[in-house]
């Protein structure tokens, strides 16, 4: 099967039924977005989800928790992974964000990269999720999911897969594209054992015409 066709039949399975996907991560405008996110690497969406909320009750804009120690926004987060690390990150951003943009959060890709704990994966997400921009944000299940349907082909680091799928992706299916890769990633195409049997779209997935040929030898 052709690289183009996968393509079409992705887009053409998950506009049928999952036309609105979205993030899994709560949030109530960009400033929360962007938190979470930087939380979120190497974490569930679900245990973000649960610290989340004190820590927007007690920074709820980006002035406070510039003004804060990364001590104090530890024990909001310290159940997260690298909990240090992240609360330092959060601090850092903050000021950035107060100082550099006037407390909003930017749009360019360039300019989110500028705060601590923000790589091009968070950026990317910012992009795509706040402002609809053509950005694809490549986490794990991303990368697994794009090289294991045939989207991608021999791409072997995050960068790559990315510039794989947006030349393919129409662009303005390439924000919600992140959302379908990911929830089928950490819902179906899981990283060990992924459910083939029950994969309503392994008719066009070349990971699953692989071990079908295996299991006919």
């Amino acid at each position: 099967m052709l690289r183009t066709q996968r393509y079409r039949l992705f887009i053409e399975y998950f506009e049928a039924h999952q036309p609105n996907a979205e993030t899994e991560l709560n949030y109530t405008n960009p400033y929360e977005l962007l938190i979470a996110v930087i939380l979120s690497a190497q974490c569930t969406d679900k245990r973000i989800n649960t610290v989340t909320p004190r820590l927007f009750e007690r920074f709820p804009t980006p002035e406070p928790l510039a003004q804060a120690s990364p001590d104090e926004v530890f024990t909001y987060i310290r159940s997260v992974s690298y909990p240090n690390n992240k609360a330092k990150h959060l601090v850092g951003m903050a000021k950035i964000l107060v100082n550099d943009f006037g407390s909003t959060v930017p749009s360019d890709i360039n300019d989110l990269q500028k705060m601590p704990g923000v790589g091009r994966k968070t950026a990317n997400v910012i992009a795509s999720v706040i402002f609809n921009a053509p950005a694809m944000a490549v986490d794990t299940h991303v990368f697994r999911v794009a090289n294991r349907l045939g989207l991608t082909l021999k791409a072997t680091t995050p960068l790559a897969v990315e510039k794989q799928l947006t030349k393919y992706l129409p662009k303005d299916k390439i924000f919600i594209a992140h959302h379908w890769l990911i929830l089928h990633g950490r819902y179906i195409c899981v990283a060990r054992s992924p459910k083939c049997e029950i994969c309503p779209i392994s008719s066009f997935c070349k990971y699953f015409e692989a071990n079908l040929k295996k299991l006919s030898l």
